[in-house]
């Protein structure tokens, strides 16, 4: 079981499967919801639960995904993909898990939207889309 919260805690939620890998998503939309690159994780949907659900704010950023985030203190907590037919998943930003996690980044992608203010120097595979 994996946990996790918004910052203020008003959203919690609990992961009852392993996490998948980790994808560090840098294209623009991401960056511009996070502050900086997406961490996060694929879980099943069946898999998790949220508490305090009525906080969840849902931004549809595009026809095909929603981003959810607390509308009480900001937190960029899900990547929800639309087509339930095709994608039996959801994204969990990696920061709202508590440690410890056991995971670790996999790969990098939309690499070449990334800011221009950094590098990845990790030496994990890059897909820039």
């Amino acid at each position: 079981m994996h946990r996790g919260s918004c910052l203020c805690g008003a959203v919690t939620f609990e992961v009852d499967s392993e996490l998948g890998e980790i994808d560090g998503c840098h294209c623009e939309q991401c960056r511009r919801w996070t502050g900086h690159f997406l961490a996060s994780t694929d879980v099943p949907r069946g898999a998790l639960e949220v508490h305090g659900a009525g906080h969840v704010k849902w931004y549809h950023s595009s026809d095909r995904v929603r981003r959810g985030f607390c509308a009480e203190c900001g937190s960029s907590l899900f990547f929800d993909p639309l087509d339930r037919e095709k994608h039996d998943w959801i994204g969990i930003s990696m920061g709202a898990f508590d440690k410890p996690t056991g995971a670790h980044m996999a790969l990098h992608i939309f690499t070449a939207e990334k800011g221009d203010y950094y590098e990845i120097t990790d030496g994990l595979p890059q897909n820039e889309h």
